[in-house]
């Protein structure tokens, strides 16, 4: 894969770069999109411009004009965490909170899914129907795009090999405006929309939260279309047919016609061209009746586990404080990996998840897809939950890395050791359950929430994040929690249960210290 590895300090560093190295250089910040294209080939890299150690640009502000400015490494994660876009964003935060899972929405970035440039990508659209604009800079200068200027064609955008996106640009949504946003996918969770749609609509006055708008005329609409065309597309006849006088059943159906008819979907392994184009329809009358209704938020959760424990969203790194380096292929990475200091040897070109089993030798660390897709591989990067085939080996470099086999709070015997422990092998009432195992993994145990136990140290990883940031969650926030963990034994119930004790184990615990 890539040949050097490269951590600028500051985002001059990053264009310095950039200019040096050209079309043979990569920005990458999560990197849930870059490192398959790297695995399948799609894309040859030879340098990777690492800017996820660049302070601030993680942040995501506002302008007193009402201009929300979302920052290259803002995640999909710290898009719903803010109340900001929530409230005057809404369509993007649900858009973003529908990409992927956990762990995917904790490292991919906005600015990547924009880059990507996949029609089927789940931002593109409410950024479109807001008008955001993309900033793009290099030692050339800045050049400000709408998105009509900056998507050309399936995965294809107007950026030159020495540009970086510094800035997305978002106009917030005033108190006379709704939106929203819908996708259909072949699943609930971790899903490549087959079809998607955002919808953001101007009303002649103000309404209030919740409020459904009556007889307030429609002076403007907008709706736009994902996974039906080589790029992001609106419906303008659509739009006209619902502009200049108030919502109706009538005119929700007359637009959703419309929209149909400006779909140019394909056939391929996820859906027909007939069937998209029929989901369009179904979508866009969705997402028109939700706002005719005043429901347009219907079933945001109050609570959206992120994985994160106690961190608060923020890079822990001040100026200065992230020097330059260059990791390339005969360089090692120094680490902390479960609390101890660890030198992975030999890993370039590799990713996490192949350095901790190859180099690190701690083999809880699951390969089940090496795509993103099952969560076996999951650990916890800087303190949040990550799915490490899908990181970089180098990003690991000065950080700290828990993997399962430091979840117990103690030192394993190695596993030639005839006095190994095995935990499946105790009885309910043997004290070293009790003592050698986190509540978690001894609520595991204890529910029989393992079958052939492959994927049981992601689902564990997740499960104990989840308990330190949400102490008591509700069933359906467990499940919200394990959308990432697949289970091919489809042990489910039981694994939710075992959170659900763990839960239990947790207060009981606390009852006794």
């Amino acid at each position: 894969m890539w040949q050097r590895y490269v951590t600028p300090a500051h985002v001059a560093e990053a264009l310095d770069i950039l200019a040096e190295y050209g079309p043979r250089a990569r920005i990458i910040a999560g990197g849930t999109d870059l490192v398959l294209e790297m695995r399948r080939h799609v894309r040859n890299v030879d340098v990777l411009v690492d800017i996820s150690r660049i302070p601030g640009l993680e942040q995501i502000t506002v302008d007193p004009d009402g201009t929300a400015h979302i920052g290259p490494l803002v995640t999909h994660h710290h898009v719903v965490s803010s109340p900001v876009l929530v409230e005057r964003a809404f369509p993007l935060a649900r858009a973003s909170w529908e990409v992927g899972a956990p762990q995917i929405r904790n490292r991919g970035t906005v600015a990547g899914n924009l880059i990507t440039a996949s029609p089927a990508n789940d931002t593109i659209p409410p950024l479109w129907a807001m008008d955001a604009k993309v900033v793009l800079a290099s030692r050339r200068g800045r050049r400000v795009l709408t998105f009509p200027e900056f998507y050309r064609g399936v995965r294809q955008v107007n950026m030159q090999p020495d540009e970086m996106l510094v800035d997305i640009q978002v106009p917030l949504m005033e108190p006379n405006q709704r939106g929203t946003f819908l996708k259909l996918g072949l699943r609930r969770a971790q899903a490549i929309s087959v079809v998607n749609a955002a919808v953001l609509l101007t009303f002649a006055e103000p309404l209030a939260p919740g409020q459904a708008p009556g007889d307030v005329p429609v002076l403007e609409a907008r709706i736009t279309l994902g996974s039906v065309a080589p790029t992001i597309i609106r419906a303008p006849e659509a739009e006209d047919a619902l502009v200049g006088a108030p919502l109706s059943e009538e005119r929700i159906e007359r637009a959703a016609v419309l929209a149909a008819q400006a779909a140019r979907p394909i056939d391929d392994i996820r859906g027909s061209a007939e069937y998209r184009r029929a989901q369009v329809q179904t979508l866009v009358a969705r997402a028109l009746r939700a706002v005719y209704e005043g429901r347009e938020r219907a079933g945001w959760p109050s609570r959206i586990p992120r994985l994160w424990g106690t961190w608060d969203g923020h890079i822990p790194y001040s100026a200065g404080q992230a020097p330059r380096y260059t990791l390339d292929a005969v360089d090692d990475v120094e680490t902390t990996v479960n609390g101890q200091p660890v030198v992975l040897r030999g890993v370039a070109g590799k990713t996490l998840l192949q350095a901790l089993r190859e180099a690190g030798h701690l083999t809880g660390v699951k390969e089940g897809c090496a795509e993103g897709e099952c969560g076996a591989c999951t650990v916890w990067l800087d303190g949040i939950a990550v799915m490490s085939c899908l990181v970089p080996a180098a990003r690991a470099q000065g950080a700290e890395i828990m993997t399962v086999e430091g979840v117990t709070g103690y030192t394993q015997p190695p596993p030639h050791d005839p006095d190994r422990i095995n935990v499946w092998d105790m009885a309910e009432d043997d004290p070293r359950l009790h003592e050698n195992l986190h509540p978690v993994q001894k609520a595991f145990v204890l529910e029989g929430a393992v079958q052939c136990g492959y994927c049981t140290p992601g689902f564990i990883m997740s499960s104990v994040k989840l308990l330190e940031e949400i102490p008591d969650p509700t069933p359906d926030e467990i499940r919200m929690a394990l959308t990432g963990n697949l289970c091919r034994c489809t042990g489910y119930a039981k694994i939710v249960r075992a959170v659900e004790r763990a839960v239990e184990l947790m207060r009981e615990e606390k009852a006794h210290s």
